[in-house]
This record gives structure tokens, sequence and C-alpha cells, in this order.
């Protein structure tokens, strides 16, 4: 599910940092959640940090949406709304007061589903970076 989530990145690294989650050497995510159908198997996944910050948000410690993702075939049948209630209820666990997300700009399906779910849009950023030369 993270290699159709984040196609661009590499299958190497995704199947890396999944490695480091179940050892305990990763630090990001803090939590994944999955989603099981009536046989048992994954349709969806979410992965869940805490950020020190989010955009829009008026707290510290905000419960944070890294990843979200529900196999074709089971969207619409209210896994992602599960996920989220379960991230959500994460995030309480955790002693935050709000839950945050992202979502690359031309991804209006997962606008759709943030704005189904009571989310607020934030804003648009544009984020730029620069490698620094030693």
């Amino acid at each position: 599910m993270r290699r159709a989530l984040w196609p661009h990145e590499g299958a190497e690294d995704l199947d890396e940092e999944v490695e480091r989650f179940f050892s305990g050497a990763g630090k990001e995510p803090a939590a994944v959640l999955l989603a099981v159908d009536g046989s048992g198997a994954a349709v969806g996944m979410i992965e869940l940090s805490i950020r020190a910050y989010a955009e829009g948000c008026r707290s510290e410690g905000v419960a944070y949406v890294e990843g979200w993702y529900v196999e074709p075939g089971a969207r619409g049948l209210g896994a992602g709304r599960a996920l989220m209630r379960a991230a959500e209820d994460w995030g309480r666990a955790q002693g935050c007061e709000e839950i945050a997300s992202d979502a690359e700009i031309e991804n209006e399906a997962s606008a759709r589903a943030h704005a189904a779910l009571g989310f607020e849009d934030a804003g648009v950023i544009r984020c730029f970076r620069k490698e620094l030369q030693r």
C-alpha cells in the first residue's frame, strides 16, 4: 500500500522504513493502523505521527496523518472513514487537541475525502528545498 501511495519513492527505501518501524528503530511513523475486510485482508492503512506544529492548527503537539491509503476496490465502503476515526482516537489518546493532514495540490480525491470527514482547508503552500553544499 505504501508503494501505491508514494509511487515516486524508491521501493527499497519504503521497505526499509517498514523494517525500521517494526524493529522499533524508526522515529516515524509513531503509529500505523490497518483496515481489514471481512476475510482479514488489509484494505487500507493510515500512518500517524505527532508534529510540534501543523499549518492552520492552534495547538502544539498535533496528531498528523503522514499517509492514508485505501485500496481502490475498497474505496467508498467506509474503510477510509474508519481509519480516520481510529486516527482521531489515537490522537486523543496521545493528548492531542487537533489532527492535521496534507495532500498534493492536484489530489482532488484526497481533498474531497478530507472535507467529507470534517477537515477544514488550512491553506495551500508551496514548499521549497535546496541542498547545502559542503
